[in-house]
């Protein structure tokens, strides 16, 4: 780590960014973000761009400075496994989650004994162990942080740091996924670039982001579970990212106004983030209330995937 986050990071820690899409620097202010999820100090400055409209953090952390907003308390990377008299409701929902990412993948990509499959931004690896026990695919994953001593990677090739740095062979994976990956991305281009070069020609790739243009963001404005800062690099809206798709070279398959994720937690979490103005969230005091209004909202969320909540998911295809 390069930096503490007792206190806020200097200037020096920070870059500005020119827009990810176009390239323009003339920009307008959004809102400035928080690390409401962990309490840890900052402000940081999403703009977006009078040229194009894409919506993105600058300036930025750099690369190097970014570590320690990832450390253990981080949601994706956390170890914790007892959660009391929920740890039963707790891992329910976690394979849960799992098993709609499975789900929703399997209605496009055919996953058998040696699929090649590649998980960016692989976090806990629980999703690539479910289709490893489901479907026997080849299962790889790459994470800015080694967390390979979670047991969910037994058996999962890993891969640590920057995915576009990565020695990937080309045309070799047939299904590429990306939960959550693109919003953190330091420069989504090249990724998506990458995706490209070692998809095999038929591969699909499949990516699920929050979506600015949705009613929990209308709802919460810079509390919005989707701004996440300083980690979200970028907020795309439906059209920014069907853009991002359309310059990739690979071919758009669908488009779905929704995602594996639940999109019940952005109600949840954004409503918790209002409420304690960038103090941060107890994840062991919040489970509680979490699952109670889960089960009060149930009626709504059976309808989540006809009212624009949260989520997007496109699913692309690399030209045969």
């Amino acid at each position: 780590m390069t930096n503490s986050t007792d206190t806020a990071p200097g200037a020096d820690k920070f870059e500005e960014v020119a827009c990810y899409d176009c390239g323009s620097t003339e920009t307008t202010n959004l809102l400035v973000g928080q690390d409401d999820l962990s309490g840890k100090p900052g402000d940081f400055q999403f703009v977006t761009c009078n040229q194009c409209g894409l919506a993105y953090q600058s300036p930025r952390l750099t690369v190097e400075n970014i570590s320690p907003y990832y450390d253990d308390e981080y949601i994706a990377h956390r170890k914790e496994t007892n959660w009391g008299i929920l740890t039963w409701f707790y891992e329910r929902a976690m394979g849960k989650h799992d098993r709609e990412k499975d789900k929703l993948v399997s209605r496009y990509a055919s996953l058998k004994p040696g699929t090649e499959v590649l998980d960016v931004g692989c976090g806990s690896g629980s999703f690539l162990q479910r289709l490893r026990q489901q479907h026997q695919v080849n299962a790889s994953g790459v994470d800015f942080k080694n967390l390979t001593h979670l047991p969910f990677f037994e058996g999962v090739t890993f891969h640590e740091g920057l995915y576009y740095e990565q020695d990937l062979c080309e045309n070799f994976y047939d299904l590429v996924t990306m939960w959550h990956f693109l919003e953190h991305d330091y420069d989504p281009v090249r990724t998506l670039e990458t995706s490209h070069r070692i998809l095999k020609p038929g591969g699909y790739l499949v990516i699920e982001v929050p979506r600015l243009d949705s009613v929990t963001y209308r709802l919460y404005g810079k509390r919005w579970p989707g701004v996440q800062a300083p980690q979200h690099t970028v907020m795309y809206t439906k059209d920014t990212l069907l853009r991002f798709m359309e310059r990739s070279g690979l071919e758009l398959v669908d488009y779905l106004p929704y995602g594996a994720f639940p999109a019940y937690f952005y109600l949840y979490a954004g409503l918790a983030f209002h409420l304690r103005k960038g103090k941060g969230l107890n994840l062991r005091r919040s489970i509680y209330p979490y699952f109670a209004g889960q089960i009060l909202m149930t009626p709504i969320l059976l309808f989540e995937r006809h009212l624009n909540l949260a989520m997007q998911t496109v699913i692309c295809r690399k030209p045969s």
